[in-house]
């Protein structure tokens, strides 16, 4: 009887498939961890008067439940890399995750609003530690440049479909309860460390800590926030208010003491030397001024002065956020064609457009013609960030890319904190909401304005870009570069 032998599978392919099937488990990994952090981002503003309705707290409460996050994910963001070289970026992604898993339960049981704010601050801890490490593990899992690339690029887009679902899944699953919209994090959170455990280890390596600038920046960046928000409430003359911002400007010069002398800087200040890295600090202050302190103020105008729902609310975000999402497959091509400063510019005048027009708007516009008039703000996400990225990282060298891209990511979420607090404090004044509403318009359009109108010189405008849709720099934890 005739038969065959099949020849041995050679242990090369063997290996490739193995590799292929942990590189495959580190990608779920990484894009689910990245999507379930930045849906977090967004997914609460259309929840914020459910969520007063319940606990109680006015406008400086809900600031808090936005900004808790935000401000200890901006603060920690620089010091991640270090703690992931030290523990490994595996380890640190677990722990970032599980510690966001637990702090998201028990945002959904808070029964008081400062519990909420607590947990929420505690949520931007794991995210902060999340965030980096996920693109961390990308790195470690794609060494081949071409495979890497297309692998970022789908990451980036996880973070994309957050940002797009973020307003309407809210709205969703606050018709049942604001609070079911952070257990969502649950079943997502263990799928990920299940994910997780199906990658390989990480490799470890002594890292220096620097404890007085991680330090003095929190200090610095919560006194900043803290004093805007309850400006609102108490006044600028308030001694709680002048005493916050007054740790804040001696924390900054704390900080920047520390930077300077220290051995191992968190943000060594000879990077400011850089024309380039200051001009891309401010596009991404300045975009995320607006990016992020919109959605904040029309998911309450929405909800309170034109009596929708919280998916009402969520529903009419939905151009802005679908053509946004849309555009970032063509950022790319657009950047490369025309080099950054066109998309740049272009992308922050559409913002400052939409936002001044807004502004103009009487208050009995229908929320139609509201929404149409956001799809400029959204349309200047994926013209402005990927061009900035490419603009950093032709002007930057290969060592200072992972310093550079942290200070870049802690200046994006500066600004939306801040916006956050300083518009709320304008919209709970005592002009009334609508009056508050147009200052707030107002001075995101200049801001984006400014920043638009920032000479970048004409080897800036020149320089060709080379960025993958949707790729954005984060602070990294290993030797490899975007």
């Amino acid at each position: 009887m005739p038969f065959t032998v099949s020849p041995p599978r050679s242990s090369c392919a063997a290996d490739a498939s193995g590799t292929d099937r942990y590189a495959t488990a580190t990608l779920a990994t990484a894009v689910l961890g990245f999507f379930v952090i930045t849906l977090d981002a967004t997914i609460v503003n259309v929840a914020l008067p459910s969520i007063r309705d319940v606990l109680g707290g006015g406008i400086t409460g809900l600031q808090w439940v936005v900004d808790a996050y935000t401000l200890m994910f901006a603060a920690l963001l620089l010091s991640a890399g270090a703690l992931s070289d030290r523990v490994g970026a595996r380890r640190a992604f677990g722990a970032g995750l599980g510690l966001f898993i637990i702090a998201s339960v028990t945002c959904g049981l808070a029964p008081t609003l400062p519990v909420l704010i607590g947990a929420r601050l505690v949520q931007g801890i794991g995210a902060a530690v999340t965030m980096p490490t996920s693109m961390a593990l990308v790195g470690q899992a794609f060494p081949d440049p071409a495979r890497r690339a297309r692998a970022v690029a789908v990451w980036a887009m996880g973070g994309a479909m957050a940002a797009a679902a973020g307003p309407v899944l809210g709205g969703l699953l606050t018709l049942a309860s604001w609070r079911t919209i952070f257990w969502l994090n649950l079943p997502v959170g263990l799928v990920t460390l299940v994910l997780l455990r199906r990658t390989l280890p990480s490799p470890t390596r002594p890292a220096p800590f620097d404890w007085t600038g991680q330090i003095t920046a929190v200090l610095a960046m919560g006194g900043l926030t803290f004093g805007a928000i309850e400006a609102g409430d108490a006044g600028f003359g308030a001694s709680e208010v002048l005493i916050a911002l007054g740790v804040a400007v001696v924390a900054l010069a704390a900080f920047v003491a520390s930077q300077a002398k220290g051995t191992h800087p968190m943000v060594p200040l000879s990077l400011f030397r850089s024309r380039v890295v200051v001009i891309a600090t401010g596009i991404g202050f300045a975009f995320m001024v607006g990016f992020y302190g919109l959605p904040f103020l029309f998911s309450l105008d929405f909800q309170q002065q034109h009596g929708l729902s919280a998916l009402g609310a969520g529903i009419a975000f939905l151009p802005m956020m679908l053509l946004s999402a849309a555009l970032t497959p063509f950022s790319a091509r657009i950047a490369e064609r025309t080099g950054p400063r066109i998309p740049i510019s272009t992308g922050l005048v559409l913002m400052a457009a939409g936002s001044i027009t807004l502004a103009l708007l009487p208050a009995s516009a229908p929320v139609w013609v509201m929404a149409l008039l956001l799809i400029p703000v959204g349309m200047a996400g994926p013209l402005v960030m990927p061009a900035t990225t490419a603009l950093l990282l032709e002007h930057v060298p290969a060592a200072r890319a992972g310093t550079a891209s942290g200070v870049f990511n802690t200046s994006r979420q500066i600004g939306g904190a801040l916006a956050v607090a300083v518009f709320g404090a304008l919209i709970s004044a005592s002009a009334g909401f609508q009056h508050g509403l147009r200052i707030s318009l107002a001075l995101a359009a200049a801001i984006a304005l400014l920043a638009a109108l920032t000479p970048m010189g004409s080897r800036t405008a020149g320089a060709k870009a080379s960025v993958r849709p949707g790729r954005e720099l984060v602070p990294v934890a290993t030797k490899a570069t975007w």
